[in-house]
């Protein structure tokens, strides 16, 4: 999950109170790095990426804002067995200039059928509108079987949810504003 905030490590465990949550974290200090963003962020460092065998490296920089939310509908569709980071999905063409690829979010799989996962942070709606337009193309090329996948988005602002709404139009979606899950 990269960075997580104590509020989501709590729901995750289910650590009951912020204190018992603090206390835990602060046993934990020398294997978790943590940054302030307003809440503080928690990821690992060497030695915890050690004990847990974790080869991939976090630092505390970057987009920090996009794991997070990503992190947010992991917890609020009940942490999803099927769940995976960065997919990248892909229909050849005829030719190599016909493949159509796209790398999603997240995806996971409920009832037989693909639920990708897609946080708008800081993406612009030009780079949305592309992907969307992939999307209906790997739809058309059956890339996710029979049955269309579910579009799960996370957005900052009223404006954007209308406008992901207009862009997912005709296709099952799910539209969340990051401040419902506060």
């Amino acid at each position: 999950m990269d960075y997580l905030t104590r509020s989501q490590l709590q729901l995750i465990h289910g650590l009951k109170s912020d204190r018992n949550a603090r206390r835990i974290l602060a046993q934990m200090s020398d294997q978790i790095n943590v940054k302030k963003e307003g809440q503080c962020v928690y990821y690992l460092n060497a030695k915890g990426r050690e004990i847990v065998g974790c080869q991939k490296v976090r630092k505390g920089t970057g987009n920090v804002d996009h794991y997070l939310m990503r992190n947010t509908l992991y917890i609020a569709f009940g942490m999803p067995d099927t769940w995976k980071n960065e997919i990248k999905i892909t229909s050849k063409g005829l030719t190599k200039k016909d493949t159509v690829t796209n790398i999603a979010d997240a995806l996971f799989k409920y009832q037989n059928t693909f639920h990708i996962v897609e946080v708008d942070n800081t993406q612009t709606m030009a780079k949305n509108k592309v992907k969307m337009e992939k999307y209906r193309l790997l739809i058309e090329r059956k890339a996710f079987g029979d049955v269309p996948p579910v579009f799960i988005w996370i957005t900052t602002t009223e404006l954007k949810r209308k406008y992901l709404q207009e862009l997912c139009k005709g296709l099952t979606g799910q539209f969340f504003l990051v401040s419902e899950f506060a």
